[in-house]
């Protein structure tokens, strides 16, 4: 019966099916730790799922490739039962090793077990990833004939799950998708149990009693997991031994801390998770002047993905504390003004544009969950409210404004500490200060504030990206900046033209009135600054003044202890200050300091690139010593020497060029789409489910497509540059469309170059393929950890012409296998 259905094809209603199901479930939790390392963790370790799951996928490879006989033909159900039950447990047990068995990232410079957890925790959560590759690897292996639509239904289902993740997220919570990801894996095992009980005797599945055993307990796990009651999104669930771990150090769990402290409110959405927390303790008004005599107590606070901070503030409180923030210095230059507030988050920056006799204020939060429970605020007589992402606000329409507020939306994190290095963050880059600027009237001011650090880093880098957007608009930053610095706070005031006498005057008079030392202000001496919150050098003076002096800026640049350079689109990273002229002091301070990677976030990057390429030629080259040493077949894995290093070498050019092209990708359409989440799932539920296509029609395309793929990707920074610059201020709706139109084309070329390449190696020795798998899958490992790295440095479009050049060389080594195929022929 089974060898009726290869032949006919029936088993993509069967074993396809799983296939389908099982992709869709790994894929989707791939997803759903992505959000749960966001609040557990931090969110910018995106590429580090990615990681895990490509080294899962490639060890499969390597696997079968030591041991080729684990899956038969005749053996084939009973193996995909086993992998569905491992499967879906390895995913409720890997979730519940990285929940118990937390990774301390402040205690890695002193606690060197740190590394053995870090290790432990990818290991462990790469495995159900491990099992999917085995599922497909089997699936090529038994049906060679049916490879490239094997390796559609796998991204096909890999971009079902994409799809499933922003709406099932909301619902259950990221716990509960953990539960249903691993029900999904359970649930196509137990259908093929019980079809088998109508099969011949000698293919039922009486030897896999433990099996059933293990694919029944995932059902049981998920009900009594399960959230048990979930409405307009808020999740509450029935077993707190699944609630997410949150790290100790993460803003949440301090002020649950204080006596009487308590999360009220739990919601999730697609991107987020915001807890609303009810204490006493809540005091937090950045920015505030030590010399306010009173004492602001908020309602309560809110937290998305467990940090951050912001205050939700009683409405009809008494307001004056408004008045010694450093931002009514604005409202001061300019009454009943309009306004428009991005971010505002809990809605400290709209009561104090009212404070500050604001006619109308518009508040931009891309968050609907911050709305809703801030909405006592948002809902105020002369607030407009706008759910959108604050540059596609600034792209639309051409109504100008008398100020513009960048609400502080971060809570307060050392420099040192590395811990953000990674975090893209499109409100401070060149170009969105220029947009704020273009909806300012002539005489409107942008007022957006940073935290004071010494040595002067991120509010010296926003002074920096500032003066580079007024020149680059055509204007005199050294007449149209004020810098002031509070306590904890500097705040920078951008006119679009020049300050006038009176203003000055003004700004002068408040900045003594409120213990405001004034940094950077047209004509400022000296010994004006420095006054107040007395450093014992005056750092901020003398550095934004050489700044903006300085005969070179460039070398300026390059000789200031920290990366200050402006943070553009292309290269979004405001909080990455790291160079390699720190590695001294990093490493005179490793295992002193109680801070995460030890006082440099970008040294976790090395590190895991050393890690993962140790794996990758580990998983590379075990295969082949391995089966060298065998005595049954001493010319390893087949084919002649020449042949095998050649397609070796394409797939692993595959591997680095499709992971240069879809994590830059990823990051350049969070600006695009708004939010990281959105943009994760968008881009890779295009590129998968176009690439799937590919992947299906492979045999009828030529492969000089390569040609046209490497080029398309070189060159995508022209292309797509312009395409989101025109079309930024659409409606999200409409922005998501032409994301999947515009990434469709690109995912459907991409697709089509692994299974040519595995149509090709199968001709001529098909126990090559579980190998090349692996050494795709480790290659897109090295490729994931090593594009990070190089957009940090060089920016998006460097990684994306990488990727180019990679697909190029690709179709000269596929033009040369294909030779030496036909000349074995």
């Amino acid at each position: 019966m089974w060898k009726e259905q290869r032949k006919t094809g029936d088993h993509f209603t069967g074993i396809g099916l799983t296939l389908l199901i099982i992709s869709c479930a790994v894929f989707l939790f791939e997803i759903t730790l992505t959000r749960l390392f966001a609040i557990a963790h931090f969110y910018h370790f995106a590429f580090l799922i990615i990681s895990l799951a490509l080294l899962g996928n490639g060890a499969s490879g390597s696997f079968l490739a030591i041991f080729p006989n684990l899956i038969r033909n005749e053996t084939v159900q009973n193996a995909f039962l086993l992998l569905c039950a491992c499967c879906g447990l390895s995913i409720l047990g890997s979730y519940l090793l990285f929940n118990h068995l937390p990774f301390d990232a402040y205690a890695v410079a002193i606690d060197p077990r740190q590394f053995l957890v870090f290790l432990l925790h990818f290991l462990a959560l790469s495995m159900p990833f491990f099992f999917t590759g085995m599922m497909v690897n089997g699936f090529m292996r038994t049906f060679p004939e049916k490879s490239s639509q094997t390796y559609a239904v796998n991204l096909g289902g890999s971009a079902l799950g994409c799809l499933l993740a922003p709406l099932l997220l909301p619902a259950f919570g990221g716990e509960g998708v953990v539960c249903l990801c691993a029900a999904l894996t359970a649930l196509p095992g137990l259908v093929l149990f019980l079809s088998s009980i109508f099969q011949p005797a000698s293919l039922r599945f009486t030897r896999n009693v433990p099996v059933i055993i293990g694919l029944l307990g995932c059902a049981v796990i998920l009900l009594m997991s399960i959230p048990e009651a979930w409405s307009r999104g808020r999740v509450s669930h029935g077993n707190p031994f699944f609630d997410l771990y949150l790290s100790p150090y993460k803003a949440l769990a301090y002020a649950l801390q204080y006596p009487g402290a308590r999360i009220e409110d739990t919601r999730w959405n697609a991107f987020s998770r915001v807890d609303v927390v009810r204490s006493k303790g809540i005091r937090s008004l950045p920015g505030l002047s030590y010399i306010y005599p009173g004492l602001v107590t908020a309602e309560a606070g809110l937290f998305v993905d467990g940090d951050d901070l912001s205050p939700i503030l009683a409405v009809d409180s008494n307001a004056n504390y408004a008045e010694y923030l450093p931002q009514s210095l604005a409202y001061r230059l300019r009454p009943t003004a309009s306004v428009i507030v991005l971010g505002p988050r809990g809605g400290l920056d709209l009561l104090a544009a009212r404070a500050g006799g604001a006619s109308v204020i518009t508040a931009v939060e891309p968050n609907p969950l911050l709305v809703s429970e801030a909405h006592r605020i948002y809902s105020l007589p002369n607030i407009i409210e706008s759910v959108e992402s604050p540059r596609a606000f600034l792209r639309r329409g051409n109504e100008q404004f008398d100020i513009i507020i960048l609400s502080l939306a971060s809570s307060f994190h050392p420099v040192t500490s590395g811990a953000y290095s990674l975090g893209e963050d499109f409100r401070y880059t060149v170009e969105s200060i220029r947009d704020a600027l273009m909806r300012l009237k002539p005489d409107g001011l942008l007022v957006f504030s940073r935290w004071l650090q010494v040595p002067p880093s991120e509010f010296l880098r926003a002074f920096i990206l500032s003066v580079e957007a007024l020149e680059d608009s055509g204007m005199d930053p050294a007449q149209q900046i004020v810098a002031m610095r509070g306590y904890n706070l500097g705040t920078l005031i951008i006119k679009r033209s020049p300050f006038t006498a009176q203003e000055l005057k003004e700004v002068r008079t408040f900045a003594e009135s409120r213990a405001f030392d004034l940094v950077m202000l047209p004509g400022l001496q000296p010994e004006e600054s420095n006054r107040f919150n007395i450093l014992p050098e005056d750092d901020y003076y003398f550095t934004f003044t050489g700044y903006l002096n300085a005969a070179n800026r460039t070398t300026w640049l390059r000789a200031y202890p920290y990366d200050v350079s402006p943070p553009t689109d292309n290269r979004p990273f405001f909080s990455h200050f790291f160079k390699w002229s720190q590695i001294r002091q990093v490493l005179a301070s490793y295992g002193k300091t109680w801070q995460p990677f030890g006082g440099a976030g970008y040294l976790v990057i090395v590190f895991l690139l050393l890690a993962v390429i140790l794996f990758s030629v580990l998983l590379i080259l075990l295969p082949v010593l391995l089966r060298k040493r065998a005595e049954s077949q001493p010319a390893a894995l087949g084919a002649d020497k020449a042949m095998r290093r050649r397609a070796m070498a394409y797939f692993l050019l595959l591997g680095f060029a499709f992971m240069a092209v879809e994590l830059p990708l990823i990051q350049k359409f969070i600006l695009y789409l708004g939010q990281p989440a959105f943009s994760f799932s968008a881009v890779l539920f295009a590129l998968l489910l176009s690439s799937g296509l590919g992947s299906h029609l492979s045999k009828h395309i030529s492969g000089r497509w390569l040609i046209m793929l490497g080029l398309t990707v070189a060159l995508s920074p022209l292309w797509l540059n312009k395409c989101i610059e025109s079309t930024m201020g659409w409606t999200f709706p409409f922005r998501l469309v032409l994301a999947l139109f515009c990434l469709s084309p690109l995912g459907l070329l991409m697709g089509i170059a692994f299974p040519k390449g595995i149509a090709a190696v199968q001709s001529i020795d098909p126990n090559l393929v579980p190998w090349l798998w692996a050494v795709n899958g480790v290659s897109s490992v090295v490729a994931s950890v090593l594009s990070a790295m190089l957009a940090l440095s060089f920016g998006f479009h460097a990684v994306l012409a990488a990727g180019g050049c990679g697909y190029l060389l690709a179709y000269g080594l596929f033009q040369r296998l294909s030779m030496s195929i036909k000349g074995s022929a």
